[in-house]
């Protein structure tokens, strides 16, 4: 994954998303669906109807990034929702990209007690 700026709101467009859609179609259901701006520099993800194919679009301030992922094995964990958008983290769009339940990821152990 590239590197995101510190601070960069990440979004995920509820329910299936025909994944014909390009550059263009898919900057203008961030505008008309979701009512962001496609030039903000946030991240809007959207998902197929199977759930085995997200894509990413992102302005990097100098032109519109499409990046796309197929998961040959499961699915991408998404809200149930069927329509509006979810506010994500950038450590939470690495774990939806790499598989993991973003909503519950299990934690690494932690002392009760210190000393």
């Amino acid at each position: 994954m590239i590197a995101l700026p510190t601070g960069t709101h990440v979004y995920l467009a509820c329910g299936p998303t025909d994944m014909r859609r390009g550059f263009d179609g898919l900057a203008l259901m961030v505008q008309e669906v979701l009512k962001q701006d496609p030039h903000s520099g946030a991240v809007f993800a959207f998902r197929g109807k199977r759930g085995d194919l997200i894509k990413v679009l992102w302005w990097d301030t100098q032109g519109l990034c499409l990046f796309s992922k197929r998961m040959e094995k499961g699915r991408f964990v998404w809200p149930m929702a069927a329509t509006g958008s979810v506010s994500l983290t950038s450590a939470q769009l690495s774990m939806l990209l790499e598989g993991i339940d973003w909503r519950a990821p299990v934690r690494s152990w932690r002392p009760s007690l210190a000393g």
